[in-house]
């Protein structure tokens, strides 16, 4: 049985590994859309929107595991694809630590007075949908019950930590997105869900920055 010591040890050491200097770009680039250089050669029009997403780790019988969501379909660029709760910084949001603990909350029901803020990623730029994303970590004492939005949100899933960090899960996909497909594009497949595009650059940070006994 999964031990709650194991638990309270991987937080702590996670929030240290997040207090030092983190990879950034050098971790992120490793699961880069190869169509990702061209975009950012676009000169920008409009000054970038900011938004976060919510990295909260939690413990059950089976581990450490993280919670998911796949956007509803809709007429946009992030239609329908495999991501972190999280979204646009709203007016009233004090920071965008507030905006990723509010989306999730919005999103998928994750209890406010129970999610603890350990530290942060770096920032990734989203040059689509012209979005600088801030994925924040936090920590959740136990399994939550997810309640979700469905104008945003079409699933809500648990993710177990040991599958991200296994190596078989990283592969080169065919993605299809609206009209066009891009090829040898580098993804995590985890229980036939495809987890690309800045999404999965973010879990590339973070699977550098976990403590190393978390990492198979």
């Amino acid at each position: 049985m999964f031990q709650k010591s194991y638990f309270d040890s991987f937080c702590k050491d996670l929030h240290m590994q997040l207090a030092m200097p983190l990879p950034g770009y050098e971790a992120q680039k490793k699961m880069e859309p190869p169509s990702r250089q061209q975009l950012l050669k676009i000169p920008r029009t409009e000054t970038p929107r900011e938004g976060a997403v919510l990295i909260a780790f939690f413990p059950d019988q089976q581990g450490i595991n993280t919670i998911m969501i796949q956007r509803s379909v809709y007429d946009g660029v992030h239609s329908g694809q495999i991501a972190f709760p999280g979204g646009r910084r709203d007016p009233s949001d004090q920071s965008l630590t507030e905006t990723a603990i509010r989306e999730a909350v919005e999103e998928v029901g994750v209890n406010r007075e129970a999610t603890k803020v350990i530290g942060s990623l770096s920032r990734l730029y989203i040059p689509p949908s012209n979005f600088d994303v801030l994925p924040v970590i936090a920590v959740l004492s136990e399994r939550p019950a997810l309640t979700i939005q469905p104008e945003e949100v079409t699933e809500a899933f648990f993710v177990p930590l040991r599958q991200l960090t296994n190596p078989e899960n990283c592969q080169l996909k065919t993605i299809h997105a609206r009209n066009y497909s891009i090829a040898d594009v580098p993804a995590y497949c985890i229980d036939n869900r495809i987890i690309w595009g800045a999404t999965a650059m973010i879990i590339s940070e973070l699977l550098a920055v976990l403590p190393p006994y978390t990492r198979l």
